[in-house]
């Protein structure tokens, strides 16, 4: 079996992935000319390079522009849809999709009809292509108090069926003003019985990644590369083995990092740290969930046996029922067992 077969059969699960942030360039074209009038191009060719990005803060304003064409539950299914579409060929069988309520309420959505549209997408992804949804509602960092209560809202008062976690993204360096806020809506959130997985650690430093996990009780966190700057934040993680969902070409096309061999995954392998490995905005950065995979291979080195393993840390780092962990960890043993 070659290298890209033995991806493609091995059963994955995506950790860490945006709803807007995994929309096709067919689905983004669809939305651009269903909506007219936004920024976003509507030639393909317009679309891919409007993809090629300066750094975060434009990268920021690219989602930004593509999220506002997301303007009626219809299109909340689509994304949904989607993904799952794009998803079941490449061996993923689950996805915790992180979905940001604030960005539909400021386009006049109701909380029960995208909770609805959540519900019957989960189902369908389910039913048509074999991918399990869970949804992760997500704070945009740079916008505050507001966007806190909001989502907070949102999530507890019309919650989607299959939501199982509370999250912030966006731009980490704006977050230090709200901190009360953010720590107030965590904890909220936390009583309610939502998994806390922030972001922390993508484009900040290790203050970013402390401050989520004595602020927000972070069980999980998104990207957490700048870790390796500080000895101490390094022997914390891998005592507690807190999982930290790395996305590698993400950090590269968003300047993160220079080039892809420069990445600090195969370190944080080294020392310890539970790393589970996740493709963030897929088509916006050109890349798959496999092709993370691929990368962690051809880049960096590892084995059919290192690849198992990052796929059975985010099984078991995900929020799917103990009984479905099991079953698909059993079936990532039975694959390695017959490549030996």
């Amino acid at each position: 079996m070659s290298i890209d077969a033995f991806i493609a059969a091995l059963p994955k699960v995506e950790l860490h992935v945006h709803l807007v942030g995994s929309a096709s360039v067919g689905t983004v074209l669809e939305l651009s000319r269903r909506h007219p009038g936004s920024q976003v191009p509507t030639d393909e060719e317009e679309l891919r390079r409007f993809y090629t990005f300066r750094d975060f803060p434009h990268f920021a304003q690219v989602y930004g522009a593509v999220n506002a064409l997301v303007r009626e539950p219809e299109d909340v299914a689509t994304l949904v849809l989607g993904l799952a579409r794009d998803l079941a060929p490449q061996g993923a069988r689950y996805a915790e999709l992180q979905v940001t309520p604030y960005a539909h309420h400021v386009v006049g959505m109701p909380m029960r009809e995208v909770t609805e549209a959540l519900d019957v997408a989960a189902r369908r992804s389910l039913d048509e292509h074999g991918v399990e949804m869970a949804y992760i509602f997500d704070i945009p960092g740079e916008y505050g108090e507001e966007a806190a209560k909001v989502t907070l809202e949102h999530a507890l008062r019309e919650p989607p069926a299959a939501l199982v976690g509370f999250g912030i993204g966006g731009i980490e360096q704006e977050r230090t003003k709200y901190r009360d806020a953010y720590r107030s809506a965590f904890s909220a959130a936390r009583a309610a019985g939502l998994h806390s997985v922030p972001h922390g650690g993508e484009m900040s430093g290790p203050e970013t990644i402390w401050e989520v996990i004595e602020g927000y009780g972070a069980e999980r966190i998104g990207h957490g590369i700048t870790c390796l700057a500080d000895p101490r934040l390094v022997a914390h993680l891998r005592d507690t083995q807190l999982p930290l969902d790395v996305c590698p070409t993400s950090n590269l096309r968003t300047g993160q990092i220079a080039r892809m061999e420069d990445h600090p995954l195969p370190r944080m392998l080294q020392e310890g740290l539970y790393v589970t490995l996740n493709s963030d905005d897929p088509p916006m950065f050109a890349t798959t969930l496999a092709e993370e995979y691929r990368v962690a291979a051809e880049v960096f080195g590892l084995a059919r046996a290192d690849l198992a393993r990052l796929a059975a840390n985010g099984v078991r780092a995900s929020y799917l029922p103990e009984p479905r962990k099991q079953s698909l960890l059993a079936e990532i043993d039975a694959l390695l067992a017959a490549q030996l």
